[in-house]
């Protein structure tokens, strides 16, 4: 009898809490079978894999988060997001260097960033004199990293590495996460790491899309499944404070949409008043009750229903719609609102490694924005809504574009005109 050749499944499905471990989740929101969000297709169409999108609430410490886990290597080994592709990115990369480094010990420091991609937000401490190491799992945009002149290792981050990292290049100054630990399943393993790396007086930086801008602003499209979990200030704090890192402060970022940055350290500090004001706001809000969530996903199905009757209201006009932005979080609201090819003739993006490719499940083109808006679209969805300012004036200085914009979020969706 031969050997399997059977490959493993894509996912599994979680009964465990991934931030206390407790055998308490209840869902909350339903999405359905969705594809990938960053596996874009190579034609229309095209078979694919489709794995439930459901996110959960643990009843014992009240974190969000999905139901199934995607095996990391298929969701992370080659990818398609770029962080140099955004101007938003590039200009927070130096605010974001700025206040790690006023909270940091006095430089040159050893600074390591986890899921560092093409090193963005390496490069400002590269140029003020810092010691930089990134590290990545995805082959490709490594190296990218790696031609900018950022050392970077493609693999995937964890406690077993970091102590390798430390061997090999000694203990950091530094070590941040920005929007990576929402991503793994094991994410006391990576905080662990991060702990692992640092020098006594070292700071751990942990950045992550925030549940209450999530709730408040209905962000759903912000749900595929890479983001395994949707953190608050105190599932944070909980995660962290777990691996020996305790919080002492806490800044916001744009990235996102809106996210926070928090400070942590190995020895307890006395929290800044900043950090204790957020916390204060979330148990107002209650971000973590189960009220809240159930409540957004109403709003969320109610939210469906008006943004796909709008875009039918236009088809019905004989106009024509293009997307703007093949973002991740474009494919969950293409693919729950059930907007195909047959809604919008193409999506516009500046990442030249989606060009030519097609969005997940919809068998919608993706090219370059000039060569969408040589097309002369009528009205544009602007599906990276969160980098709207940054589009506006692409589309106003660099292509001049006049026309109208749907703006799927924040709250309901709203049409502008761009005269």
């Amino acid at each position: 009898m031969g050997l399997s050749t059977a490959l493993p499944p894509l996912s599994c499905r979680s009964a465990e809490c991934r931030v206390c471990g407790a055998c308490s989740l209840q869902k909350v929101l339903d999405l359905g079978n969705q594809p990938l969000a960053n596996r874009l297709e190579e034609r229309p169409y095209a078979p694919e894999p489709r794995i439930p999108l459901v996110i959960c609430r643990c009843e014992t410490c009240g974190s969000i988060q999905l139901t199934e886990t995607v095996r990391p290597e298929v969701l992370f080994r080659k990818y398609v997001w770029v962080t140099g592709t955004s101007e938003v990115a590039q200009n927070y990369s130096q605010l974001f260097c700025e206040r790690v480094s006023r909270r940091a010990v006095r430089g040159p420091r050893f600074v390591i960033e986890v899921a560092s991609n093409d090193g963005t937000f390496l490069l400002p401490f590269v140029v003020q004199g810092d010691r930089v190491l990134g590290v990545d799992p995805a082959e490709n945009i490594a190296a990218l990293a790696r031609a900018r002149g950022i050392p970077t290792e493609a693999d995937f981050f964890g406690l077993q590495m970091a102590r390798s990292l430390v061997s090999r290049s000694g203990l950091a100054d530094v070590v941040f996460a920005r929007n990576v630990i929402p991503h793994v399943a094991n994410a006391q393993d990576v905080v662990a790491g991060m702990a692992a790396c640092l020098k006594p007086a070292g700071i751990g930086v942990v950045e992550f899309h925030r549940g209450d801008t999530i709730l408040k602003e209905l962000h759903y499209d912000s749900i595929y499944h890479e983001h395994l979990c949707y953190h608050t200030l105190e599932s944070m704090t909980q995660l962290l404070e777990g691996c020996g890192l305790h919080p002492f402060d806490v800044e916001t970022s744009p990235i996102s949409g809106g996210s926070f940055v928090v400070y942590a350290a190995k020895n307890k500090i006395s929290p800044s008043k900043n950090l204790l004001q957020q916390k204060t706001l979330e148990a107002k809000l209650g971000v973590s009750g189960r009220p809240a969530w159930d409540d957004f996903a109403r709003q969320v199905a109610r939210h469906r229903d008006l943004l796909r009757n709008l875009v039918m209201d236009f088809k019905a006009e004989g106009l024509r719609i293009a997307g703007y932005g093949a973002s991740a979080r474009s494919s969950t609201l293409l693919n729950y609102c059930g907007l195909t090819h047959d809604h919008l003739d193409a999506i516009a993006d500046r990442a030249e490694l989606k060009h030519g490719k097609f969005a997940p499940g919809t068998g919608i083109p993706i090219l370059s924005p000039r060569d969408v808006l040589a097309r002369n679209p009528d009205v544009l969805l602007l599906l990276a809504w969160n980098f709207r300012d940054e589009i506006l004036c692409q589309l106003r200085e660099e292509f001049q574009w006049r026309g109208r914009i749907i703006l799927p979020l924040p709250g309901d969706p709203q049409v502008i005109t761009v005269p």
